[in-house]
């Protein structure tokens, strides 16, 4: 008699647990609200471009700021198209976490140059080669001015930046492109006060290559200043304009 007791105890703790955790994992989250943001920014270098004051401006701007929300009335699409309007994010996903925050994972659009063109134009060239409209923003990148279309920046232009970003050295030494009526390429280095003539768009490797090897052997016996004027624009040779006394 005991045991039967025993066992029913037992059978009636299990099913009182068992409804006991039905209703704890089904149970919707209408009375939980957020508690915060998490941001991430999933480039391997975070350039600093997007930050969560940010976030949290654009975020209330639109009247959608997730913190002090019911959860169930959260929705991350919403979000993720409000974050996608900024000029330098490429794309946002956001979801929920358990922990009753909104994760925010940014992914970032880097800037490799800035046009200044005589038409008026004034954009950033990202390192997909996009237009970037950034009013008000202003990055440490080589600055290309002069006769310059948005064609021409995109098919011509931005080889140069990517060449540019992706070499280090040329990168620190070269401050300004300038683009003439011809559509030639004159550079604007930060040490010396030569201007770099490459002709033509293109073959910046090869022309580059020629340049680097000409400062090691030549310009760092003669010195910086002694040239007006330095062209790369042909094979094998490089030609140099002294200045006027």
């Amino acid at each position: 008699m005991m045991k039967r007791i025993l066992i029913l105890c037992a059978l009636a703790l299990a099913a009182a647990y068992l409804v006991l955790a039905v209703t704890t994992f089904n149970s919707k989250p209408d009375d939980r609200v957020c508690k915060g943001m998490e941001l991430t920014v999933k480039d391997s270098v975070d350039y600093g471009f997007v930050t969560q004051k940010e976030v949290t401006n654009i975020l209330k701007r639109k009247k959608i700021y997730p913190e002090g929300k019911e959860l169930v009335n959260i929705n991350v699409r919403q979000l993720e198209k409000a974050l996608s309007n900024h000029p330098f994010i490429e794309h946002a996903e956001c979801y929920l976490t358990s922990g009753g925050k909104v994760a925010i994972d940014i992914y970032q659009r880097v800037p490799v140059m800035r046009v200044m063109s005589s038409n008026g134009d004034d954009y950033y060239l990202d390192n997909a080669g996009k237009i970037m409209n950034a009013p008000g923003k202003s990055v440490h990148v080589v600055v290309a001015t002069g006769f310059i279309d948005r064609k021409f920046a995109q098919n011509e232009l931005y080889p140069l930046g990517k060449f540019l970003q992706g070499d280090k050295f040329w990168e620190s030494q070269i401050e300004q492109i300038n683009v003439t009526p011809k559509q030639e390429l004159e550079l604007v280095p930060r040490v010396g006060d030569h201007i770099l003539f490459l002709g033509k768009p293109g073959d910046y490797k090869e022309k580059f290559s020629k340049l680097q090897t000409f400062y090691k052997s030549a310009l760092n016996r003669v010195g910086w200043n002694k040239y007006e004027r330095i062209s790369i624009e042909f094979n094998n040779q490089i030609i140099c304009t002294k200045k006027e006394k």
